[in-house]
């Protein structure tokens, strides 16, 4: 029986590990569809729907990320998403138009903007991967762009099992 101490050669390596979860906003999100307010799902009647943004109660997206689209093929007219903006902005901490989607991608180039990269001069770096949240593709996208000029190497996954994205020569 051997009396070397096991050594945990993953815990050895100098691997930083950025996990995008992190830099997600946990306030609630709000698919706000103008769908329902418009004439035969095809026209916005501009009195109707101006009678409709001053009656509805914004008060309910308070702290709220509001994405305001419309599911319906009919053509709405922006001055409709900037009345709504006008109105959930007393309220909501952020409204933005277009899917749940498109929102996140916005949120996490935001969020990763803000990062001082040069901490990773040199540095051997793990994007983790699977995880409670789910990430837009843009969001890894993004990190690794902004990791190339600064990082030794990028990876992707786990430090156990991971794939090789980059390493520099």
């Amino acid at each position: 029986m051997s009396t070397e101490p096991i050594e945990n050669k993953i815990a050895n390596a100098g691997l930083i590990t950025l996990n995008l979860e992190d830099y997600f906003d946990t306030a609630d999100r709000v698919l706000f569809d103008i769908k329902p307010w418009l004439f035969r799902e095809l026209i916005l009647k501009e009195k109707d729907f101006k009678e409709f943004v001053k009656a509805h109660d914004w008060l309910q997206y308070s702290g709220k990320i509001v994405s305001f689209y419309c599911s319906a093929d009919a053509i709405v007219p922006v001055w409709a998403y900037m009345l709504l903006g006008v109105a959930a902005q007393p309220f909501a901490k952020r409204y933005f138009f277009g899917s749940n989607h498109e929102t996140e991608s916005i949120l996490f180039q935001e969020a990763l903007a803000k990062i001082d990269f040069t901490a990773y001069q040199d540095q051997r770096i793990i994007v983790k991967g699977c995880g409670e949240i789910p990430i837009p593709t843009s969001a890894y996208l993004e990190i690794t762009s902004k990791l190339l000029p600064y990082a030794k190497s990028i990876m992707y996954g786990e430090a156990c099992s991971n794939v090789p994205i980059f390493k520099r020569k």
